[in-house]
């Protein structure tokens, strides 16, 4: 039987479907989570995990975050409504154990898990969900990069402020466990892109009694909240320190999901790759994250495990149209026709990454071979740099110091490579780097004194508008980029049902895409992982969802 046109439902997961789909009560890496409530003492201090990571994390609050390194540990202290099935990315239960779609996909209703409690002991619930909602759709403006660019607006469009503009119409209260989610238009991966870390769901007391809508605080040169600084979610590690190179979870004991074998885990900041490498051969360390190709060879000989990441990410060379010359289609051509991408690859990307001639990883589904590709010709880019009169204005190039990213695996290596390509095609490249810790995402994205930069990005859940909708859904300074058209035809492809017209609308946006040439898509890279001779398995995801609850340790260790 089909489920009728205004009420489907996606996902259900009672008593028959968790036998079938919430395997996750074995607690094996890989599995969904358990529906059960648990109780237990907590482990042993010693079960202790160290995990060398690239970057601290900016800020704990996951709805203002946009890094990584926050994500990484947000994810271990909040949950979403929705989870993804760890082998298709397909939604999965998560804080919601159903999820319905009503009203011809203007609203949703969730079914909510019941006997999850917040780390501060208050009750997770409807109400608490709709708090959730509320907040993060009239999220004060003094609280917003000055940019705006949040995944909060790339999936509902605006906050409050601009109300006519958002996806968001309410959240009502059904009863104690149950919520309706009404939209104001359709978004056919709305229940995908709830499982995104940046919609977690935050205790309400926690948020009022830590004033998570006014910066008080100050880290790093950053004014926070103290939420911020010290978020309470439903997660299977509440925080215990954050400090400067060092975040330190230990288990919530009243989780609801798989028990942790690892009572405590400890987030350690190494922001170059071969100190990451000696402090896991020294045994500092259990593993790390984003290994290198030059480290590669080292992890190999020292017997290390090295557990790869699919694709799932895309690494750009930015172009700011805004930016003088750069308003000439021909000299953004020439740039991407100066760029040998081949040689890229080989020398800094991971073996199985591969070249990127969109924006969208191929595994989504939308990717043609029929529309433009500028192939590495140095001579046509010189050709093009005479047909624009360009006079060797100097285009400043921005790019990250000391930072590995899973899109980004040597941005000082990278960044000079482009450069030489650049400048031997004919360009006059400036070079400037800024320390990833003194904000280089954010200069990138709201200043508009660049004419190239380094980018990229890590897929959150699998739908195109994921990558599109993120990069280009908005206007932008960090590309310059003003399109009536183009914005209007990803307004229309995210309301779309799956399917062939679908897949045809997004295939017409990377088209024009490649027309506008905002930025060069360069790669989609592969990253990987270090491990230890400690860890029996570790929960490796292309979306970077590894709850360090899933961590097996050996017994023999």
């Amino acid at each position: 039987m089909q489920d009728s046109p205004a009420r489907r439902t996606f996902l259900k997961a009672g008593a028959a479907a968790a036998a079938l789909v919430l395997t996750g009560c074995t607690g094996q890496p890989g599995a969904a989570r358990s529906t059960a409530t648990t109780s237990r003492a907590p482990l042993p201090a010693n079960l202790k995990f160290t995990m060398g990571t690239a970057a601290d994390p900016a800020v704990l609050d996951p709805v203002l975050a946009v890094d990584t390194d926050s994500f990484r540990v947000t994810r271990q202290i909040m949950e979403t409504l929705v989870g993804a099935n760890r082998d298709t990315g397909v939604p999965a239960p998560g804080l919601a154990t159903e999820f319905t779609e009503e009203d011809g996909g203007r609203a949703y209703v969730f079914k909510l898990r019941e006997g999850v409690t917040f780390h501060d002991g208050t009750a997770f619930d409807a109400e608490a969900v709709r708090a959730n909602f509320e907040r993060w759709f009239r999220l004060p403006r003094a609280l917003r990069p000055n940019n705006g660019n949040l995944p909060y607006s790339a999936v509902f469009g605006s906050f409050a402020d601009e109300e006519t503009e958002s996806v968001y119409r309410g959240c009502e209260v059904l009863g104690p466990l149950e919520i309706r989610l009404e939209l104001n238009r359709r978004y056919t991966g709305l229940v995908a892109a709830l499982s995104m870390p940046s919609f977690a769901i935050a205790s309400p007391a926690a948020l009022e009694a830590k004033t998570a809508d006014k910066l008080t605080e100050e880290r790093a040169g950053r004014k926070l909240s103290a939420f911020a600084l010290h978020p309470v979610g439903t997660g299977p590690y509440r925080l215990k320190e954050f400090s400067t190179g060092k975040v330190l979870l230990e288990e919530f004991d009243q989780y609801w999901g798989p028990a942790a074998q690892v009572g405590r885990v400890e987030f350690t900041t190494l922001s170059h790759p071969a100190a990451r490498l000696r402090e896991l051969k020294a045994g500092d360390i259990d593993g790390y994250d984003l290994a290198t190709p030059e480290t590669y060879a080292g992890l190999v000989r020292s017997g290390m495990q090295i557990l790869q990441r699919d694709p799932f990410a895309v690494t750009y060379l930015g172009i700011n149209k805004a930016y003088g010359p750069l308003d000439d289609v021909r000299i953004r051509q020439a740039i991407a026709h100066a760029i040998d991408r081949d040689r890229l690859l080989k020398s800094f990307f991971l073996q199985g990454s591969v070249e990127a001639k969109q924006f969208v990883p191929p595994s989504l589904g939308v990717n043609s071979e029929d529309i433009p590709y500028y192939e590495y010709a140095p001579d046509r880019a010189r050709e093009l740099l005479a047909e624009a009169e360009y006079d060797g204005a100097e285009l400043p190039f921005y790019y990250p110091l000391d930072v590995t990213r899973a899109y980004l695996p040597a941005p000082e290596k990278i960044y000079a490579e482009l450069s030489r390509q650049l400048t031997a095609a004919g360009f006059n490249i400036r070079p400037m780097p800024v320390a990833w810790s003194d904000g280089y995402l954010e200069r990138v994205r709201a200043s508009k004194d660049q004419a190239l930069h380094l980018g990229g990005m890590n897929g959150s859940y699998r739908d195109p508008d994921n990558f599109l909708g993120t990069l280009f859904g908005t206007e932008s300074s960090e590309f310059g980029l003003e399109s009536a058209q183009l914005t209007s035809r990803l307004a229309r492809a995210r309301t779309l049902e799956p399917g062939e017209e679908r897949t045809a609308a997004y295939l017409q946006i990377n088209e024009q895409l490649a027309r506008l040439l905002p930025a060069v898509p360069l790669a989609f890279p592969v990253s990987a992982l270090a491990m230890g001779p400690r860890v029996e398995s570790y929960p490796a995801s292309p979306m970077l969802d590894e709850p360090c609850n899933l961590i097996r340790i050996r017994s023999e260790a």
